[in-house]
């Protein structure tokens, strides 16, 4: 009997099957190759990533919009019968804190510090909060940022992160 070479990419000594719950190839419990307990989905550490750099410049954005609403108090339409009516001032302030402190977290979600996703998840949930009741106010801006929002808590609520910057 002639003995053959096993293909390449195989291990040359057979090895017992995987059972359910056993460490796969890599030595974690993924499913594919490489697949170590550090390891992440490709997709996910580049979701991740887009996530901090979307935060940061929704963070810019709305600082912008913030010092825009405190700068002149006619730059956003007036709205008469609203619920949520604030003067633009008002939705300045708010809009500029709350845009540097998301573009902080932004930066926190790059540098793959541990609290920065958490906190990710929560101010893009109350930006999102603050862009609806906005939306009167400027309706195509705060659509935009409300989807670049639902992208954020998604990608940051998938995977776990190394840090990219």
């Amino acid at each position: 009997m002639a003995h053959t070479a096993p293909p390449p990419g195989t291990p040359s000594s057979p090895q017992p099957p995987a059972g359910p719950g056993s460490p796969g190839p890599g030595g974690g419990s993924g499913s594919g190759p490489g697949s170590g307990p550090g390891d992440i989905n490709p997709w996910a550490a580049g979701g991740i990533m887009f996530a901090g750099v979307l935060l940061m410049v929704d963070g810019v954005l709305g600082a912008i919009k913030g010092i825009a609403g405190i700068a002149s108090n006619d730059v956003y339409a007036r709205i008469d019968d609203y619920v949520f009516k604030f003067n633009a001032t008002s939705w300045g302030w708010i809009h500029l804190v709350l845009g540097v402190v998301i573009a902080v977290v932004g930066w926190g979600i790059l540098r793959g510090s541990p609290w920065a996703r958490g906190a990710g998840v929560g101010l893009a949930a109350l930006n999102m909060i603050a862009n609806f009741m906005w939306l009167p106010y400027q309706p195509v801006w705060a659509v935009v940022s409300l989807a670049i929002d639902t992208f954020v808590i998604w990608a940051l609520c998938t995977g776990r992160t190394k840090p990219v910057v």
